[in-house]
């Protein structure tokens, strides 16, 4: 993609770099958006789709998001250099769109508070700086899950599954009242996609609220949790010190440009619809499945865990939508009816915001090499991928002041997986 970028050196003087290894540099270059825009064309029939296509790969833009149908909203990341042939183009062809976001960088930069002090409570008291007021960098984040084993030793176990292509420890939080491990488990993740900052927000909430309130000790009576809030920390990482809207892992590909899309790297149907082999695209699938450390470490531990495990649950955003197998293409499983009236019933709780059920591939595009996908094929029967809010407004760079909120909102949905769960046995 052609990009107008603004560059500015930061080193590692004036960022927080523990948790990269010690011979990491972050003396890298930092990406501005300055005079981006987020524009959003809705085509009305199959001629319009097509000229936005083509408009797309013309210009070689950023789809944050995709259209399948008439009426239906594409959202595409627009630079400086093209926006006012653009607009030519699609009067002339008299495609109705709006401008969401007028500057990117502009977005980025009130997105989340200053977070200097941010936590500063919190750490006086418990020795972490988590809140749920602004996005917080993996250091806070696994800082605040030691601390809950530490303090909670009977409830959580802090499983690392491995070392991500930097070196960073891959944490699984393990949340149980037994120490058998043989009831009915939930898993959770967050932060596949490293932009997608609400993601890990809402997972380490939910553990915030499994672990330290009481009143939802009902919820881990008759189930385990294994929830995971950061499956890609090198890249989101990176989003805080670089690139705003970086999306893959950080591997070295043996080309000019890093990282695979994870949500692309899984082993069932991998390298299909909706990836590409381009080392440089956004959805690029790596060099075969499982080729980065990460989706191959999570792969691992969830294998193993595969009989135990009822309910998979994969965190995005954005478009709120309960995505049910199989995205690798508009095709059902033999059990959709089921999963989809569970989804349902999910859904039925949220109360802020309205969310979408339905197959990913029919609602959104097809896409394989999915994580949902993957846990569906090893026999996890409600495999779901989550689209948290909102619906396009903000899209990736929604605004802290957002995450109570969709926390708020997601939490009471878990206990309609939990009874599902609790009523099977392993």
């Amino acid at each position: 993609m052609t990009l107008l970028l603004v560059i500015v050196v930061f080193s590692c003087v004036f960022v927080a770099c523990q948790t990269a290894p010690q011979d990491q540099s972050w003396t890298e270059d930092v990406v501005s958006y300055s005079g981006f825009q987020l524009w959003s064309a809705t085509p009305r029939n199959k001629t319009e789709r097509e000229f936005l296509l083509k408009i797309r790969q013309d210009y070689e833009l950023e789809v944050w998001r995709e259209s399948r149908s008439d009426n239906r909203p594409v959202d595409l990341l627009i630079s400086p250099d093209f926006q006012t042939e653009l607009k030519l183009r699609l009067a002339d062809a008299q495609i109705p769109y709006e401008v969401k976001i007028a500057d990117m960088q502009t977005e980025i930069n009130n997105e989340n508070p200053n977070i200097t002090d941010s936590g500063t409570e919190f750490e006086n008291r418990f020795s972490h700086k988590m809140d749920w007021n602004s996005y917080h960098r993996v250091d806070d984040i696994y800082g605040y899950l030691n601390y809950l084993a530490d303090t909670y030793p009977r409830l959580v176990q802090l499983v690392s599954v491995g070392s991500s292509y930097e070196g960073r420890p891959l944490y699984v939080v393990r949340i149980s009242s037994s120490s058998s491990g043989t009831k009915p488990a939930i898993w959770i993740d967050g932060g596949i996609h490293a932009r997608e900052w609400i993601s890990p927000a809402v997972a380490t909430y939910i553990i915030q609220q499994l672990v330290e309130v009481a009143d939802n000790e009902r919820l881990l009576r008759n189930v385990d949790w294994y929830i995971m809030p950061v499956m890609n920390p090198d890249g989101y990482e990176y989003t805080h010190v670089n690139n705003r809207l970086w999306r893959k892992t950080r591997s070295m590909t043996g080309s000019r440009c890093r990282g695979a899309d994870p949500n692309r790297n899984f082993g069932y149907q991998w390298g299909g619809k909706g990836t590409s082999r381009d080392k440089c695209s956004e959805i690029y699938h790596g060099s075969n499945a499982f080729s980065e450390p990460e989706t191959r470490a999570v792969s691992n531990f969830i294998s193993g865990k595969a009989n135990q495990i009822q309910v998979y649950l994969t965190l995005h955003s954005y478009g709120q939508y309960l995505l049910i197998p199989w995205g690798y293409a508009v095709e059902y499983p033999a059990d959709y009816n089921e999963m989809r009236d569970l989804a349902k019933a999910a859904a039925s709780k949220f109360r802020r915001y309205k969310y979408t059920v339905g197959n990913s591939a029919d609602l959104l595009y097809p896409a394989a090499g999915g994580s949902d996908d993957w846990a569906k094929s090893i026999g996890i029967k409600y495999s779901y991928t989550v689209e948290l809010a909102d619906t396009g407004r903000h899209g990736f760079i929604l605004p802290a002041s957002f995450i109570q909120p969709v926390c708020e909102d997601f939490f009471p949905a878990l206990e309609v997986f939990v009874d599902k769960v609790a009523t099977i046995k392993v």
